[in-house]
């Protein structure tokens, strides 16, 4: 298996910490379909519209038998208050730990702007199925129209 997970490959079960700071994994979701959007930080431009646009349409991703989880590196504690700033309904789980599942999917890797290096999340969606196996992946996600593209990706499969 490459370093990248593709459609067919199963979806690494790493556990992520929720806001009230438990415990979630993908395997949680067991026997419905699954969306996992990976966003670079809490509280900027496009990552509260793709958490907004998500949220809006939660109520349509559970009739379509699917459950969303928004994942970055924030701590919990931010991840509470921006989710309580925004009315964000989608769920939202820290991949903070070193080899965490954005590093088994190999989307936290080494970005460059302006000339300076960082380690950042590469806007990322993993639909995954009841049987925890890839149905289909969205890299580097341009957020205008992109959960509504996801929606209808899930009503499809």
């Amino acid at each position: 298996m490459s370093s990248f997970p593709k459609a067919g490959d199963a979806f690494p079960d790493v556990a992520l910490t929720t806001p009230d700071g438990g415990s979630v994994k993908p395997s949680d979701f067991a026997g419905r379909k699954l969306v996992v959007f990976f966003y670079p930080k809490d509280d900027t431009p496009g990552c509260t519209t793709e958490n907004k646009d998500f949220s809006a349409l939660a109520a349509e991703f559970a009739a379509a038998g699917a459950a969303l989880l928004g994942v970055s590196k924030d701590p919990p504690k931010k991840h509470q208050k921006f989710a309580e700033k925004h009315g964000l309904v989608a769920p939202l789980a820290s991949d903070a730990e070193e080899g965490g599942l954005s590093d088994a999917l190999g989307i936290w890797t080494e970005k460059v702007n302006y000339g300076r290096t960082y380690m950042g999340m590469v806007r990322t969606t993993y639909l995954v199925g009841p049987d925890g196996v890839i149905l289909r992946v969205w890299d580097k996600v341009k957020v205008k129209g992109h959960a509504e593209a996801v929606l209808a990706a899930v009503k499809e499969a």
